[in-house]
């Protein structure tokens, strides 16, 4: 009877010679984007679930990424209730579609990925399978949201640094303007894609600006790097009401002002996100970030 290795050892040379065949078209991946902040508190994950279910309801296939190593909400936030993470696919007790979690309106949530932390230790022909089956799901979808830890850590810049375009989500107080900046300067030592601000819980579309504003003055002229603007959240009572209820706000109070903002900045991410970096998988480029990032 073949052992589990011998199992793997075929199941991996099928997969390189499906692969080999279709070698001469470019493979689809998803165009990743990651969503961080400098500070906890600033409803990073809200806003990271709230804009997944948007962009699926402009007809977008989206997966979003719970990469809040150790903290993740994001099944909290929707109501769901998933035992199985990434952790349990790379010890084999579990294949990627069997932590893959059905969200509302469409999406797939995927939590715990301090599993790809651990994916390092693992044997090499472990990885090449996992990455195959990683590279199989952001063929499935249009989007992929990689909700990050916060801070500057060096595995929240490598979650960061591997996507397709970065979201800063800081709110109108002194210290998470601070500490937005400081994420920014970490990032802009590194080979950071495009970074975009969005002004979470803003009194006003104006107030939202001017904080930007200054973020990217500051940035451009201290750091020599380019930042954008995105859109803003408004501060609403409803965002509070739904997370209490373990239900998104953009579902629970569809035509509150925070529903209406978080719409609009979906249809600009989607219009404004530009072509994908390279036709390389996140997962694959998250491991060399790895190597990269200090």
């Amino acid at each position: 009877m073949p052992d589990q290795a011998t199992i793997l050892r075929g199941i991996i040379e099928t997969r390189l010679e499906t692969q080999s065949e279709s070698s001469s078209t470019r493979p689809r991946r998803a165009r990743t984007i990651a969503v961080t902040s400098g500070k906890g508190g600033v409803g990073k994950s809200n806003i990271a679930l709230n804009m997944a279910i948007a962009m699926s309801r402009l007809g977008k296939s989206v997966c979003l990424l719970d990469a809040c190593l150790g903290l993740g909400n994001i099944d909290l936030l929707c109501g769901l209730n998933g035992y199985w993470n990434l952790s349990h696919v790379v010890t084999g007790s579990r294949a990627l579609k069997d932590v893959v979690l059905d969200g509302p309106d469409g999406i797939h949530v995927i939590p715990g990925a301090s599993g790809l932390i651990e994916l390092a230790d693992c044997p090499e022909n472990v990885q090449r399978e996992l990455l195959f089956q990683m590279q199989e799901l952001e063929r499935d979808h249009d989007l992929l949201i990689v909700d990050t830890s916060t801070g500057i850590h060096r595995i929240v810049r490598q979650f960061a640094t591997a996507a397709d375009q970065v979201l800063l989500v800081t709110t109108p107080e002194t210290t998470s303007i601070a500490d937005a900046y400081s994420t920014i300067k970490a990032l802009a030592a590194s080979d950071c894609p495009p970074l975009d601000i969005v002004v979470n819980q803003a009194e006003s579309a104006s107030q939202a600006k001017a904080i930007a504003a200054r973020l990217q003055q500051t940035s451009k002229m201290f750091l020599k790097k380019s930042v954008g603007y995105v859109g803003h959240v408004s501060r609403d009572s409803a965002v509070a009401s739904a997370v209490s209820q373990r239900k998104p706000f953009v579902v629970e109070s569809a035509n509150c002002p925070a529903a209406t903002d978080i719409h609009q900045l979906a249809r600009r991410v989607i219009s404004t996100g530009g072509s994908l970096r390279t036709f390389r998988s996140y997962f694959d480029r998250f491991g060399t970030q790895k190597q990269r990032v200090a």
